[in-house]
């Protein structure tokens, strides 16, 4: 899967998990995950978003330590070639 396919595609999962105020036409793989504004608990939903529409599995170990988009579509592409 390309990076150009993932991002639109994560847009999608990480707005509809979001209950902050985010213009979600903005993101890019520069945004830095802080800013999304998910809590230890949402980012949980965020999480089984992501297993849902990339057919991943993920931990919360997985992208805790990820500071940018960018990083997350990474660790999205390189899932998806393992399977």
């Amino acid at each position: 899967m390309e990076r150009t396919e993932i991002l639109p595609r994560l847009r999608g999962v990480l707005e509809e998990s979001s209950t902050q105020p985010i213009d979600w036409s903005r993101l890019s793989e520069e945004t830095t995950v802080e800013s999304l504004g998910f809590d230890s608990l949402s980012i949980l939903d965020v999480l089984y978003g992501i297993e849902q529409e990339f057919d991943v599995e993920l931990d919360a170990g997985d992208v805790m330590d990820l500071k940018t988009v960018g990083e997350l579509v990474t660790l999205l592409a390189e899932r998806a070639a393992a399977a």
